[in-house]
Parts: C-alpha cells; structure tokens; sequence
C-alpha cells in the first residue's frame, strides 16, 4: 500500500449514475486484479474505497457509482484536480487455479474489478466467458469493452429489456466453464453459490471504514476465523466462506 497524490486526467459519465474516472500518478503498489484504492474527499472523515477496473504504469482507471454525498463530490470533479489517495489496498483475485475456460460474473458495480482480471486471463491464452447482470438495458457498461478485450459476453437484464431475462445464474446455465470469478452483491453471490459446479473465488463489497485492516469494521466468518475484508479480502475462495 502507497499513499500519493494523483490527477485527474478524466471523468466521464457512462450511464445515468456511473461513472469512469483515470487518475495520473503512482501504481507501482497494486499487484493484482480486484484491489482497490481510498479516496480522501475534502470535508469528509472516511475516505471513499472504490475498486480498480484498469491501470498501467502511470494511471488507474475507477469505475464507481453515485450513491451517496461522497460519490457525488467525486462526479462533480474536473480534470486537473489533485486527489489523495491510497493505492494497492486488498489482496485481489489469485489466477493460479482458474483452468483454460474461466467464467467471469459481475453485477453493477461489482463489473469494473473483472475487466483488468479478462485481459490478464486472455493474455495468457485463456477462453473468457463473462457474463454481466444489471437491473435494466440503461444501467449496462463496460460489455463492449469485454468483448473488445476477446471475451464472449453475455449480459442479463432482470427486466428481459436486453439480454438474457432474468439474472446472472439464467445466463450461467448453459456455459461451460473450469471455475469462476465475481464480484457484485450478496444476494447474487447466494444465488451464484447455490449454482456454481466449480471451484471459484468471490469479491465482497463490503462498507469500510479504514480500509487497510485497523479498525476491525469490515471483518466477516470464514472456516478459518474471522477476516478483514479490506486486508484479508475483498477476494475470498468458494470452499472458505460461511454462508
């Protein structure tokens, strides 16, 4: 974990509440797909966790969605502005399990962490079926950009308004997959665990206060005792976790 200051170099709006924000600075701390990085906003106590959808040597790409006051402030901000922010938080997805035909689910805003974890997977030769939940045809992002990367994208609408009707475990159940990753809500992981036929590992995305594993506040059961989600997380394999 690294602590630095970063610009803005962009901050663009995607769909009615999410956006796509590229910082400039240091990301020689972030070792892994689905870490995250702490934002400080001015006039706010807790810093703002949001996940990592991309970077390279000198930017992070952050994908977040307006939810509240403090994700608000940060829509509302112009290139140039200098953010402090702390950088290679969490333990991210392991790829050393995956087998040639890993299966990647995101819903919401649990989707932008699996973009960097499919172009890892594909340039390593791997086949990358994602499959994508949201609740409407206007709350959809990233699926073009999945597909570009390689990918056979399928997307479900729990409204039928594109896609699959229904939810992510309706499009899951005709792929052929050698294990899995996600990342979105718990009520999709509970219906993704009562599915899945393979080994994989889960994104939690949990409320956090210090985010690097102080303050106790983010800690969830596993069979091998209490963990952080923000330090022994956000990433927890299928066989650890008590339901």
């Amino acid at each position: 974990m690294t602590q630095g200051l970063y610009e803005i170099i962009s901050n663009e709006k995607l769909t009615e509440t999410v956006y796509k924000m590229v910082v400039k600075g240091d990301t020689s701390a972030i070792t892994a797909s689905g870490q995250f990085v702490n934002i400080k906003l001015e006039g706010k106590f807790l810093r703002r966790p949001i996940s990592i959808c991309d970077f390279d040597e000198n930017t992070i790409t952050l994908i977040y969605k307006v939810v509240g006051v403090g994700t608000e402030q940060m829509s509302e901000m112009s290139c140039g502005k200098v953010l402090d922010i702390l950088v290679g938080l969490g333990n991210g997805y392991s790829l050393n399990k995956c087998g040639d035909k890993p299966l990647l689910i995101g819903g919401g805003v649990g989707v932008p962490p699996l973009y960097n974890l499919c172009k890892k997977l594909i340039n390593e030769g791997k086949k990358v079926t994602v499959v994508l939940g949201f609740n409407t045809k206007d709350e959809i992002f990233l699926e073009s950009d999945f597909k570009a990367l390689g990918a056979e994208v399928f997307v479900a609408t729990a409204d039928g308004s594109y896609g699959v009707k229904g939810f992510v475990t309706d499009a899951m159940k005709e792929i052929e997959y050698t294990y899995f990753f996600t990342c979105g809500p718990m009520p999709m992981f509970k219906a993704i665990e009562a599915v899945a036929v393979t080994s994989g590992q889960y994104s939690f995305e949990e409320r956090m206060g210090c985010g690097f594993g102080a303050c106790m506040g983010c800690s969830c059961k596993t069979k091998y005792g209490n963990k952080r989600i923000c330090k022994d997380g956000p990433v927890l394999e299928r066989e650890e976790i008590i339901w």
